[in-house]
C-alpha cells in the first residue's frame, strides 16, 4: 500500500508542477474516488497555486444538479459511462472556473452497480485543447481499484498537459 501511495504522490507532484509551470488551474469532479483525487493533488506543497477545488458527486442526481451532466445521458447510460466522465470533467472546469477539469466515475465494488462490473472505471481530463477520456478495467479490492483510478487519472492529466500545445 505504501508504494501505491508513493506512486500517487509522485504523479500528483509532477502534475501540480506542470500546472504551476504553465500557469494553469485545475478542479476535480469525483464519484468512486470520493475526494481522494483532490486529496492527492492538495497533498503537494504549493498546490494552492493550481488547485481551485473539487466536487464529490457520489449520487447520480448530483452529477446532473451540480456538474451539469445531462439528465438524458444519465437515464440512458447510468453514471458509469465515458460521456459521463467527460461531462463531469467539463462541468468541474466550467463551474469552478479552471483551465483544466479532471473526473472519475466507476464501480469500486464490492458489488456491480447499474449492471456494470466491479472495476469498470472511466476517467477524463478536460482542458483548452479538448477532453481526453480513458476506460479502465481494474481488478482487486475496493481500495486497490480506487488507488489505481487515482494513479491513472493523474497519469492521464500529465499526458494531457504535456500534449497540449496551446
Amino acid at each position: 500500500m505504501t508504494s501505491s501511495r508513493s506512486r500517487a504522490g509522485e504523479l500528483a507532484r509532477e502534475a501540480v508542477g506542470l500546472l504551476i509551470e504553465r500557469g494553469e488551474t485545475i478542479a476535480s469532479a469525483e464519484s468512486l474516488t470520493g475526494g481522494l483525487l483532490a486529496a492527492a493533488l492538495t497533498s503537494v506543497p504549493g498546490a494552492s497555486a493550481a488547485f481551485r477545488g473539487g466536487i464529490v458527486a457520489y449520487a447520480t442526481d448530483l452529477k446532473a444538479a451540480i456538474l451539469g451532466v445531462p439528465d438524458d445521458l444519465l437515464e440512458r447510460h447510468g453514471a458509469v459511462h465515458p460521456a459521463v466522465a467527460e461531462a463531469m470533467a467539463e462541468g468541474a472546469r466550467e463551474r469552478l472556473g479552471t483551465s483544466v477539469g479532471i473526473s472519475t466515475t466507476g464501480v469500486a465494488g464490492p458489488d456491480p452497480a447499474e449492471g456494470k462490473p466491479v472495476g469498470m472505471v472511466f476517467i477524463a481530463v478536460a482542458g483548452p485543447g479538448g477532453t481526453a477520456t480513458r476506460e479502465l478495467a481494474l481488478t482487486g479490492d475496493r481500495q486497490a481499484i480506487r488507488t489505481a483510478t487515482i494513479e491513472s487519472a493523474l497519469g492521464l492529466l500529465i499526458g494531457a498537459i504535456r500534449e497540449d500545445v496551446s
